[in-house]
């Protein structure tokens, strides 16, 4: 095995067979947290967004933010409602995009699939930053360094999805159930306390938030109206990750479309929960909180808060509140908070390989979007995702707040757009269900999703109007950018399936084949390559030699004769010293003569076992055959001579193949290797 392998296997873990995809499926209780995970910590910044944008007009705006939580959980109970009738009608995995694709047409699809990639990419961006703030609040040290931290983390999370979800699966759970235990006790420990009367208030209760420029005194009914919306806009970011569950249908076991809708509707209990607590305790307890930027609008004592003053996340300052006098308390909570985080963005991980795949069976995507590797995971998704989440987070410096403002255009895209689809999946299924107590089902289906189109059209317009200035423009334009190059690949696999599709005419033999056989010294790799080239029979065969230097020349032709070859050599001169072009040219002029022949190209090449060898062998080959196949009608023949260093290459794959390892036996992997 080289090193390659050993550091392919020592990170990726050992290859599966195709025949063990079925051990990956899911059971509920572990598909949850996987798959819940983007939508329950959510709650670690939603109500922070809430109340930053209520901050705009002071602290005493705060009074609005359970009104702006209740109406984010009602959004998300009719989405959820929603999404449950569209894992059962459609459990193959496509979601939102198949919805779109197969009742909206190509393009309302491609529209989803841009919409859900740019989500999934704000998804791993925004859970991995919130996740690197979570963490300097408990590790000083890291503070200002979020963008690092942020970059290395999701490397980490992706490094763990390239293994494959049946081994990294319990690594997801465990977080996710423990976030849930943290926020459970500091709920309740918090009612608690504020039923007794001993909560004490937060660290930042007696900071004053001066209102921005524009809204300071009593707000008119228009300006009130906008600033609830921009938050209300803002809390909607709890709604991200729904829509995964709806595509990672496939991973969950049988019943697929069962187990996904009673995860969804768990998911929704659990975060709306979760969500109404937070913000309810955090006026409790008289939080404060502002975006980053926003520092100079703080106030203590009268005067402006220290440049070294921290003003930790929204959870942080009740769980210092609700724990204290219990440390522990606190940093269990920002520790699993900051660990939900990390690993909600396995949602997103979960999704855009699964969705990159999809496309690219329906041409919208690369191939290589479609193939899985070792570990039976959608590797190239994985990576690709991995990679432009990193240049998201470090364009946008790890700040939450900012790239909250691009998050949920998408989201609510996909939303609208599925539900929209699902309305006409039902209205086409009713014109052919003759059964009453089928119809009936259908028929309050259809209202559901009806109800869903219409909420989550509305907060789109919502979101578009408060958001397109603060940065939702850069998602429009990002959504516009995916289309345009999804549609342009789709057309290029059209245009090559149209050109390579077979017709009468590729029947027709060629006139004549001329062969050549590139010759740089007499030896075996030239003789064989000769041999083999005579076997095929052409009608034309013959050694081609460029020459760059007359005494090397000479030797040869003098070498040739001597051996008594019983083949012509054709000596190419090059007083420039190229070997690519003369060669280039005189098979494009045999080829001109005889417009229906072909010319094949025999060219000689060493393998060898190490890789720094292939850094000495076979450069000029490798050249020419990126020329030669450029040039129609010419065929270009690898003709391989193993040297001794392949020998040890071929055995070591041949041990890698045939070693039995530990635990073949129990999973069944032992067979006959002879």
């Amino acid at each position: 095995m080289g090193v390659g392998d050993v550091s392919k296997r020592i990170l990726l873990g050992r290859k599966l067979r195709s025949s063990q995809l079925g051990e990956t499926l899911l059971p509920k209780r572990i598909a949850l947290p996987v798959f819940a995970s983007d939508a329950l910590s959510s709650v670690a910044y939603a109500p922070d967004e809430i109340l930053i944008m209520l901050s705009l007009a002071g602290a005493s705006a705060y009074t609005y933010s359970w009104q702006v939580g209740v109406a984010v959980a009602v959004v998300m109970a009719v989405v959820i409602a929603s999404y449950r009738q569209t894992v059962q009608a459609y459990p193959s995995g496509g979601g939102d995009y198949e919805v779109a694709r197969t009742n909206l047409g190509e393009k309302a699809g491609t529209t989803v699939a841009s919409a859900l990639l740019i989500d999934y990419v704000l998804t791993v961006a925004v859970s991995i930053s919130a996740g690197a703030q979570y963490a300097a609040a408990a590790l000083p040290v890291l503070s200002g360094h979020e963008g690092a931290v942020a970059a290395g983390l999701v490397a980490f999370v992706a490094a763990l999805n390239l293994r494959g979800v049946r081994e990294s699966r319990a690594i997801f759970a465990a977080p996710t159930y423990l976030f849930m235990l943290a926020m459970g006790a500091m709920v309740v420990v918090g009612a608690v306390r504020w039923w007794s009367g001993n909560l004490p208030r937060a660290a930042s209760a007696d900071i004053t938030i001066v209102p921005h420029e524009g809204l300071e005194g009593p707000l008119t009914t228009l300006a009130l109206v906008f600033l609830l919306a921009r938050a209300f806009s803002s809390g909607c970011v709890a709604l991200t990750g729904v829509e995964a569950v709806s595509t990672g249908v496939p991973a969950f076991r049988r019943p697929k479309a069962r187990n996904a809708g009673t995860t969804l509707l768990l998911l929704g209990l659990i975060a709306v929960t979760m969500m109404l607590s937070v913000i309810i305790l955090a006026r409790e307890i008289g939080v404060r909180i502002v975006d980053p930027s926003d520092r100079d609008r703080l106030f203590l004592d009268g005067a402006p808060v220290p440049e070294d003053y921290d003003l930790d996340t929204l959870i942080s300052q009740i769980a210092e509140s609700v724990f204290s006098g219990f440390p522990p308390g606190f940093y269990f909570t920002v520790t699993v908070t900051a660990v939900i985080l990390l690993f909600a963005a396995n949602t997103a991980f979960n999704g855009f390989p699964v969705l990159g795949s999809i496309l690219a069976r329906d041409g919208y995507a690369p191939r290589a979007f479609g193939s899985r590797g070792d570990r039976l995971a959608y590797s190239n998704g994985i990576v690709a995702l991995a990679a432009l989440a990193i240049v998201l987070i470090w364009a946008f410096d790890a700040e939450v707040t900012r790239l909250i403002q691009l998050y949920i255009v998408g989201v609510f895209v996909s939303f609208t757009l599925s539900q929209l689809g699902m309305v006409r999946h039902w209205t086409r299924a009713l014109a052919e269900e003759r059964d009453a107590a089928e119809r009936h089902r259908m028929m309050r289906a259809r209202v559901l999703n009806a109800v869903g189109l219409t909420m989550t059209s509305l907060v789109l317009v919502v979101v578009v109007v408060t958001k397109f200035l603060a940065g939702a423009w850069i998602t429009i334009l990002a959504i516009t950018f995916f289309y345009v190059v999804m549609q342009a690949i789709r057309t290029h696999y059209d245009r090559v399936s149209a050109e390579l599709a077979a017709d009468e005419e590729d029947k027709v033999l060629p006139t004549r084949v001329h062969a050549m056989v590139l010759v740089s010294k007499l030896h075996k790799p030239t003789l064989r390559a000769l041999a083999f080239a005579k076997a095929t029979r052409p009608n034309a065969l013959e050694g081609v030699y460029v020459a760059t230097d007359g005494r090397a020349t000479s030797a040869l032709m003098a070498e040739w004769d001597e051996r008594d070859i019983d083949l012509p050599l054709k000596v190419l001169h090059s007083p420039y010293r190229e070997l690519i072009r003369p060669i280039v040219e005189y098979a494009t002029e045999i080829r001109r003569a005889n417009p229906r022949g072909v010319v094949a190209v025999y060219i000689p090449e060493y393998v060898v076992g190490r890789w720094w060898e292939q850094l000495l062998h076979n450069q000029t080959a490798l050249r020419l055959k990126g020329r030669l196949l450029f040039q129609p009608g010419i065929m270009v023949i690898s003709v391989p001579y193993q040297l001794q260093s392949s020998e040890a290459a071929r055995e070591r794959a041949y041990d890698d193949d045939t070693r039995v390892r530990p635990g073949d036996l129990r999973r069944g992997d032992v067979r006959d290797r002879r």
